[in-house]
Formats: structure tokens, C-alpha cells, sequence
């Protein structure tokens, strides 16, 4: 039987072939937040070593149990971080996806330095404009990206956003990819369960992955 995992990265190689596009280049980041110790592990023994925590404090309970027995699983981290929290997400996580105010870039900027460690880092673009969503205006992406990249020395790879929900989403992913264009970033994280490979056929490098692997959430979660 196909595992879920299976399934996804089956459905991110076919996706990517029917669009021209090599499957090496697109990375399934696989969204365990709320997920027990004990769902997680199955997903590492069968391959999967890239993982997306929203809570620095969450991430902090569970992963160093299993990056003690999984050494190479590599963590990002996909929700929203406090100034206050910079210095812990720098020495737990790996990648940082959601870099989005220059208070916090400033703060990332002074404490990787001071820890001789630098996430990789993504902008986190508010790509539909809502109110309620964290992230970078569009129009507002090209000076941040400055700012990140170019004054604070920033390790900036790409970028990321959450589209607007029950909507067409592929509009907004292509407005990220030529945000990331024209500033010369390689990379894409957009993307989840019920819109990645919309994402891909867009130009997504990576796709956040969770409800498809781990089953939906209950209310509870």
C-alpha cells in the first residue's frame, strides 16, 4: 500500500513532469506541527528529512528527541516569530520562512551573528493584501528584500506566502515568482495540501505539505 508520503512526493513528480520541470527541483516540506512524536516518526523512516514547525515552543518539545535519532532532518520554521523568540528559532530551526517586518530582520540579522549560525531565510509576502495575515505588502517586497539581502547581509533564498483562501491561487503564485524574478531569488515555498501542485505548475521550489500526510487536524489541535 502507498504510503501518504508517497503519494505526495508521487503526485510532486508527476506534477512537475507534465509542466517540463526536473522533480529534483521542487522539496516537500512535510508540516508536522500538532503532530505527536509518534506520527512524525513513521513519516522520517520512510525517507522524509524536511519538516515545518509554526511554534518555536512546540518544535522545541519534539525535535532535538528526534533530531537525536534523525541527525539530518532539517526543520523550518513556517509561522510567525516574535522578536523576542529570534535567538531560540536561530539555534532550533534551519530555515526561517517567514521573515516579514525590518524590527525582526534587524533582530535575526544581530543574533546570527552573535551566534556564528545564519538560517537560511525567506521573506514571507502578503501576497492577497489581507488584513489578517502576516507578511510583506507586494508593493513594499523589492526595498524589504534590499533591506534583508543587502544592508543586514541576510542569507535571503526566496521567498513565501499563503494565498487568500477560496480563491484561485495560481494569480497570486505567479505574482510571487515575479517578485522573486526581478530580485534575483531562486527560491519559492508556496503551496499546501490542498493547492501544491497548482503551485508547482507556478514555479513552487517547495511545498508545505501537512493535512495530506498527517491526516486533518481535529478541532482539539
Amino acid at each position: 500500500m502507498t504510503s501518504k508520503v508517497e503519494t505526495v512526493l508521487n503526485n510532486i513528480c508527476a506534477t512537475a513532469q507534465s509542466c517540463g520541470r526536473p522533480p529534483d527541483d521542487i522539496a516537500l516540506v512535510a508540516v508536522s506541527k500538532t503532530q505527536p512524536i509518534t506520527a512524525i516518526i513513521p513519516v522520517l523512516d520512510q525517507g522524509q528529512r524536511l519538516f515545518g514547525e509554526n511554534k518555536i515552543q512546540e518544535a522545541a518539545g519534539k525535535w532535538p528527541t528526534l533530531r537525536a535519532q534523525y541527525s539530518d532532518a532539517k526543520l523550518h520554521l513556517i509561522g510567525p516569530l516574535q522578536s523576542n523568540k529570534v535567538r531560540q528559532a536561530i539555534l532550533l530551526f534551519d530555515v526561517i520562512e517567514t521573515i516579514d517586518r525590518p524590527k525582526l530582520a534587524r533582530a535575526i540579522a544581530r543574533i546570527s551573528r552573535e551566534e556564528g549560525k545564519f538560517c537560511d531565510c525567506y521573506i514571507q509576502i502578503n501576497i492577497g493584501r489581507e488584513p489578517q495575515k502576516a507578511g510583506v505588502d507586494p508593493d513594499e517586497a523589492d526595498a524589504f528584500v534590499t533591506l534583508c539581502r543587502d544592508e543586514l547581509k541576510l542569507p535571503v533564498c526566496g521567498l513565501m506566502c499563503i494565498p487568500p483562501a477560496a480563491q484561485d491561487p495560481a494569480p497570486y503564485f505567479r505574482l510571487l515568482g515575479e517578485i522573486a524574478r526581478r530580485n534575483g531569488l531562486e527560491k519559492l515555498s508556496m503551496g499546501m495540501s490542498g493547492d501544491y501542485q497548482t503551485a508547482i505548475r507556478c514555479g513552487a521550489t517547495s511545498v508545505r505539505v501537512g493535512t495530506a500526510i498527517f491526516g486533518a487536524r481535529t478541532a482539539a489541535q
